[in-house]
């Protein structure tokens, strides 16, 4: 059950203590798409992400935009914010954390995702090895997101049952 459950659980990306990932060695912050940073219906950014965004670079962080979602979706956030970007990750999968890894020359330990999935964003990145974020969803889930929140749904159960994580009691 382990593997589900995030090092760090807070409400919002705007509540992540980030000058505390910095003091612990986090360079590269992978930030997940839909309803992390924008609802999955919406195509632009609200002015706080943008804000949130630059002064998480000015502190000295890589960010990335990290999702599943196809490339064109995910491309015109990568240019709303001026960074990087990586589509089709297919999270919970290895291989695209490992990719991120080896391009940028980064350790796990130099490395957190923050997202709101259990099943996705937590998953992939416990199982490299890497910070994992989880936060509140910001927006109503598509279908097919749905599906894993049935899932995850169960999982935080039998976390909660054994006293590992309760939904809404955030931590650091």
């Amino acid at each position: 059950m382990e593997k589900y459950l995030p090092d760090i659980y807070q409400e919002t990306i705007y509540d992540i203590n980030y000058k505390s990932l910095k003091e612990h060695g986090i360079k590269c912050l992978l930030f997940d798409l839909d309803n992390t940073i924008a609802p999955y219906n919406e195509k632009v950014l609200k002015a706080e992400v943008k804000e949130l965004i630059y002064q998480l670079k000015q502190l000295g962080f890589k960010v990335i935009i990290y999702s599943n979602s196809p490339k064109m979706r995910v491309r015109q956030f990568g240019k709303q914010l001026n960074v990087d970007i990586y589509s089709g990750a297919r999270k919970p999968s290895k291989k695209g954390f490992n990719r991120i890894l080896a391009k940028y020359k980064y350790t796990e330990n130099e490395v957190a995702i923050i997202g709101d999935q259990i099943c996705t964003d937590v998953l992939g990145g416990n199982r490299v090895g890497i910070t994992t974020i989880l936060i509140t969803p910001i927006g109503k889930d598509p279908f097919w997101t749905k599906i894993n929140r049935i899932r995850e749904k169960s999982i935080m159960q039998k976390l909660r049952d054994n006293n590992l994580f309760k939904k809404g009691k955030y931590y650091e």
